[in-house]
């Protein structure tokens, strides 16, 4: 009698992932986009006091986490998956896993809204970002700007690419270029320790004390329109401000911890998060940052 081999359901590459989902995104991101301005704030999450760009809930970050999960679990069921709201989902449960798996074993994160009070105030700049998590880095990262018309996505020693949300798919990106951005660095939430020495050579956006709801003002995605030269964060999580960064670093950025050394691999990471990163276009912006850390560090 013949034994039967166990079905092993194949893996699918990181791009075939982005290339299934991205018209599911697409439809994601219209939504955010048409329902913006009647948006209904939901009560601030209680867990993040710590950081009040990262305290704003909507029904945009919910909805949009639910029909990402729909999509998801219809099309690569055996995939992991971590949203940023598990926790309020219905469908986590559903999920084989939520965290890091072995080499090879994806995990998919999702910011539904990443920039809620952006979004809440009406600026155009916030984002849906999907990333492709392997034990030990990024696969892949896509991140879309429903507003702006916008998208970028990167795949793992490819480089970056860009293109129009409206029109094109992914064979139809081309590739990101930064030739010359604008001399300004951002400090993210608790890195206004470093706005003094920074100013010496820089326009320096500090989101804690530069936010306005009157006007727009660049966050970390502005690194991938010419924005920013530069940008140093806390804490790169998963779902955004890492996921960023490897978007920036496939596109020539310097990317670091905030002591110039190459970030961890992601499985020893805890709390789906890298430290604090530097997000640099060139070796002298990036020591210009690496300097003023170590002359402006909190004792």
């Amino acid at each position: 009698m013949r034994s039967r081999k166990k079905f092993m359901p194949e893996i699918p590459t990181p791009f075939s992932i982005l290339k299934t989902l991205l018209p599911h995104l697409k439809v994601a991101a219209a939504y955010a986009r048409e329902i913006q301005a009647r948006i209904a704030k939901l009560p601030d999450k209680t867990n993040a006091s710590a950081n009040p760009f990262a305290a704003a809930l909507t029904d945009a970050d919910l909805s949009v986490q639910t029909f990402v999960e729909v999509a998801l679990l219809g099309c690569f069921p055996d995939l992991r998956f971590y949203g940023e709201e598990y926790e309020k989902s219905y469908n986590t449960k559903y999920f084989r896993a939520i965290d890091l798996g072995p080499t090879g074993d994806y995990l998919i994160t999702l910011d539904p809204i990443d920039g809620t009070r952006l979004y809440i105030d009406g600026h155009p700049n916030y984002q849906i970002i999907l990333s492709i998590l392997n034990a030990d880095d990024y696969e892949a990262v896509l991140a879309i700007s429903p507003s702006l018309d916008i998208y970028y996505y990167a795949l793992r020693g490819q480089g970056t690419f860009k293109g129009k949300l409206s029109e094109d798919d992914l064979e139809a990106c081309q590739p990101l270029k930064l030739d010359s951005p604008k001399n300004t660095v951002l400090l993210g939430s608790r890195m206004s320790w470093l706005a003094k020495a920074l100013k010496v050579n820089y326009a320096v956006i500090d989101v804690a004390a530069d936010y306005s709801q009157m006007r727009p003002t660049p966050n970390v995605n502005g690194i991938l329109c010419g924005d920013l030269t530069g940008a140093a964060i806390s804490a790169g999580k998963f779902i955004d401000g890492a996921a960023l960064a490897f978007l920036a670093r496939e596109a020539g950025y310097i990317v670091t911890l905030l002591d110039g050394s190459l970030p961890p691999p992601l499985h020893i990471c805890k709390d789906y998060q890298q430290p604090g990163l530097v997000i640099a276009s060139s070796t002298q912006v990036h020591q210009n940052l690496l300097d003023a850390v170590v002359r402006s560090r909190p004792s």
